[in-house]
């Protein structure tokens, strides 16, 4: 792989995460900069499913292994999770998947034909026993944080709620500046990794079908690529050396209702069995920042970016003035930094925080009327303006999730 778009190098360089042989292969730890990224996009997805009704719930890493026996992750996907461990004559295993507890949290109460579609949502940890050959950075690890959802709904909800779903994707990917290689109908192959159903394979797949062509898609459909559960619809990305993963994924699950026997009452009166379907806006936390990294080369978008704005006074006698601004900033939700003239001449200081969003030189003249001199990261240098209306204007586009500096065109005479 080309090191000029090698997340493990570039993350290491950036200060956004790191392993240690003593913590162990495939479990890296992240760095104050890469934790402020992740902060960022987990808060990101909560407030998106939110808008969309979801609800949040979290539920506990381990489970006993009769929860996996009876969801088929034992017999279809045992080679990918780790041992069990015996706890006072239980065998407790570390989860490989959050659906299994989604589905007994489902249970947990009776539910109405009038409470669907329930969409229930969580950022939780799982985890995969991955050999350490194919471990790699953030794209491949054992502990994973996985952006997750199901949707219990009735047959006649799905194709509206997978349809949806896949339009969260798509916002959310022009949101993150990344563009999908292309979408994928994942379907079942040969072997014995798939559950032995084909009536609901069928149906579950004419509905994401549907779904696709609704939604103008243009999709391949893949053999060997399903959960062993059910087929699903794979947005797939591109890394900078050519290779593709799955980053989203929305599937369609008859299996699970059935073996957890869940139930919602319909308007009969009468017991019926919901749909579940499977839902991953940005997929494992892990990935989507490794992805994002080589994508963006570390220049990420400002809502993203773990410093968005940094302060340059030209000399110390500007400092107060840009300490200021950063207290302003700081109570506005924007991350500001302040580069003083004890890091060294001006023109270092813009090198040195060319991956950062906005810059804003304050010298003797701006200091005097509160103003600012913003540089951009593409290049643009804007007039000297009111502090105070820079600051606002980068918290509107911060709000916006835009992907853009600042207006396509600036006034003449501002460049």
């Amino acid at each position: 792989m080309s090191t000029a778009y090698d997340h493990r190098r570039l993350g290491r360089e950036l200060g956004l995460f790191d392993t240690d042989p003593l913590i162990g292969a495939g479990l890296p730890y992240w760095l104050p900069d890469g934790a402020t990224v992740r902060h960022a996009l987990e808060e990101y997805v909560r407030a998106a499913e939110r808008a969309a009704g979801y609800r949040h719930v979290y539920s506990p890493v381990l489970g006993k292994r009769e929860l996996y026996e009876i969801s088929g992750h034992w017999s279809h996907y045992s080679d990918d999770m780790f041992p069990p461990m015996d706890m006072g004559g239980e065998q407790l295993v570390l989860r490989p998947s959050l659906c299994p507890h989604h589905a007994l949290i489902y249970r947990s109460r009776s539910h109405s034909h009038r409470e669907l579609p329930l969409r229930m949502a969580e950022l939780g940890g799982m985890y995969r026993s991955e050999l350490s050959g194919v471990l790699g950075g953030l794209s491949r690890v054992r502990a994973v944080q996985l952006n997750d959802a199901h949707i219990f709904c009735t047959l006649d909800q799905v194709e509206e709620e997978a349809h949806g779903a896949l339009e969260m994707i798509r916002r959310a990917y022009r949101a993150l500046g990344i563009a999908p290689a292309r979408y994928r109908l994942s379907l079942p192959g040969a072997g014995g990794k798939y559950i032995a159903a084909p009536e609901l394979w069928r149906r579950a797949t004419a509905l994401l079908t549907g779904v696709l062509e609704r939604s103008g898609l243009p999709y391949e459909a893949v053999e060997g690529e399903a959960a062993f559960y059910g087929p699903k619809v794979d947005v797939q990305v591109v890394d900078g050396a050519g290779r593709e993963s799955t980053l989203s994924t929305v599937q369609v699950d008859f299996h699970q209702p059935e073996r957890f026997a869940l139930h919602y009452v319909g308007a009969d009166g009468a017991k019926h069995r919901p749909v579940m379907v499977h839902r991953s806006v940005i997929g494992s936390v892990e990935r989507a920042v490794a992805h994002l990294v080589e994508q963006h080369g570390g220049a990420f978008p400002a809502w993203l970016a773990p410093t968005q704005l940094v302060l340059l006074p030209v000399s110390a006698g500007e400092m107060a003035n840009a300490g200021e601004l950063a207290a302003r900033c700081a109570e506005l939700g924007l991350r500001a930094e302040v580069a003083g003239p004890e890091r060294g001449s001006l023109g270092a200081r813009i090198r040195e925080a060319r991956l950062v969003p906005y810059q804003a030189v304050i010298g003797a003249r701006e200091a005097a009327a509160d103003h600012v001199a913003l540089r951009l990261r593409d290049g643009r240098r804007l007039e000297p303006r009111s502090a105070v209306d820079v600051v606002a204007r980068i918290r509107a586009r911060v709000d916006d999730h835009s992907v853009d500096l600042w207006e396509s065109a600036v006034p003449a005479g501002e460049l």
